[in-house]
């Protein structure tokens, strides 16, 4: 007879990316989630296999939410693409966001240029992002918001950038000005 999972798997999962967020891959060691989510060692390996299989597992979790919303919004575009800009720089200066950054970002930056798995799963993350930010443009140059010679697909590429640059930014420097100057600069571009 099978025996009962006497843990929430989704609850551990969500825990994993946590403690992962904010400490990395190299700095998180299976004794370290073993006592973060309170689950054996044992059953972390049945569940959700090695520490970088679980770690996969969390990057496929993360997500943000409000990025569909904030960018298909019927009425004008432009305004919401430069909101979701904005957020980004905001969030990437907040005190309680900016030592932990963009678990995106922080595995671009860690673990991306030596594991495969990890890099396919950034790219799809700016990707889907990029996608985001290019479907805003082509309907924000189709209500005339966007001048007609301007590249929606070039101007959503300069964006993405910029946005995880300022999300690497935010976490490394206590100017937050550097930051906001550099968003807004970048915003000007859209005019």
């Amino acid at each position: 007879m099978a025996r009962t999972k006497e843990f929430d798997p989704d609850a551990a999962l969500q825990a994993a990316l946590e403690l992962f967020w904010r400490r990395g891959y190299e700095a998180t060691s299976m004794s370290d989630l073993v006592a973060h989510l309170g689950v054996g060692r044992a059953s972390i390996y049945a569940t959700f296999g090695s520490k970088h299989e679980l770690y996969l597992k969390a990057l496929d979790r993360y997500r943000d939410p409000q990025l569909l919303s904030e960018l298909s919004l019927p009425g004008p575009a432009l305004p919401a693409v430069r909101a979701v800009v904005r957020r980004f720089a905001a969030e990437s200066t907040a005190e309680d966001r900016r030592l932990t950054g963009c678990f995106i970002v922080n595995t671009a930056v860690e673990l991306a240029p030596h594991d495969s798995a990890a890099c396919r799963r950034v790219e799809r993350s700016w990707d889907q992002l990029e996608t985001l930010l290019r479907s805003a443009l082509v309907r924000a140059q189709a209500q005339g918001e966007l001048d007609e010679g301007r590249d929606p697909h070039a101007l959503a590429r300069m964006l993405l950038v910029l946005m995880q640059g300022l999300r690497v930014v935010g976490k490394a420097s206590a100017d937050p000005s550097r930051v906001r100057d550099a968003a807004e600069q970048a915003l000007a571009l859209l005019d």
